[in-house]
């Protein structure tokens, strides 16, 4: 990748690379599920921007999610940028990106270590590079920013059983078992129940890591969040049934 994400001045820009990106990757590259996924999403998200209405909302400010939508994608693109020229990258994309690398994982747990980290890491610095310290202040105006940000979880819960079909097109004999289909339904409902959670938290996180900004110890607590989202990759990585795994120790990661 060459261009930056402050290079993309819209979503559409934005796909672009990332559709470019994925013409890009082998098959092989345990990276591609994950990315391809957030691919899907992410035109999912544009297209709800650009109709303006999805389901049974309308996003208040489509400007404004399309600016947190572009920000947010930047942490991941800029993460994979940095693992493939062999740089430094934080915890939670260290840990799934090498995990990967060693040694062959199924498609889904792929999936689960990109989106664990992306939605638990990168989120609550997303939303804190588009609502500047000012509008934390402003409770009308946040509460705007705390519909629309939820308002995108219809998007991606509409998207699980789709997704988890083009998992199962691309996954080797033995990558789902018996157990695995007979818990197919409860997985896609854990599935959209980690989301719905984990970005609750997020917000959460996000108030925080503001009030931290405000008081000048931002590093500090982004250090934290980042040792709390790199455990959580840890956790995924433990044999067994992952969505089952996240049901029972709870979605996300939250700041003390």
């Amino acid at each position: 990748m060459q261009e930056r994400i402050d290079a993309y001045p819209d979503i559409n820009a934005l796909l672009a690379a990332m559709r470019a990106l994925s013409a890009e990757m082998s098959p092989a590259d345990p990276r591609k599920p994950f990315h391809d996924t957030y691919l899907r999403t992410t035109e999912a998200v544009a297209a709800a921007i650009a109709d303006g209405v999805f389901m049974d909302g309308v996003f208040i400010d489509s400007d404004w999610v399309e600016r947190w939508d572009v920000a947010f994608a930047g942490l991941y693109l800029r993460a994979l940028e940095n693992h493939r020229a062999g740089l430094r990258v934080p915890g939670p994309w260290h840990a799934a990106f090498t995990s990967a690398d060693q040694r062959r994982l199924p498609p889904l747990r792929l999936v689960l270590l990109g989106m664990n980290a992306h939605i638990n890491f990168d989120l609550p610095l997303a939303l804190l590079e588009v609502i500047p310290d000012p509008d934390w202040a402003d409770h009308d105006l946040l509460d705007r920013r705390r519909t629309d940000h939820h308002r995108i979880d219809d998007i991606l819960a509409s998207r699980v059983a789709a997704e988890d079909r083009r998992l199962a097109e691309i996954e080797q004999p033995g990558d789902r078992t018996t157990l695995d289909r007979l818990l197919t339904p409860f997985n896609r409902f854990g599935t959209r129940r980690f989301l719905a959670e984990a970005r609750r938290k997020v917000w959460n996180n996000a108030h925080r890591l503001a009030v931290a900004r405000r008081r000048g110890r931002l590093d500090d607590r982004v250090a934290e969040l980042e040792a709390l989202s790199q455990r959580r990759i840890e956790d995924l990585l433990r044999p067994g049934q992952v969505i089952l795994e996240l049901t029972r120790n709870g979605f996300g990661v939250e700041l003390p």
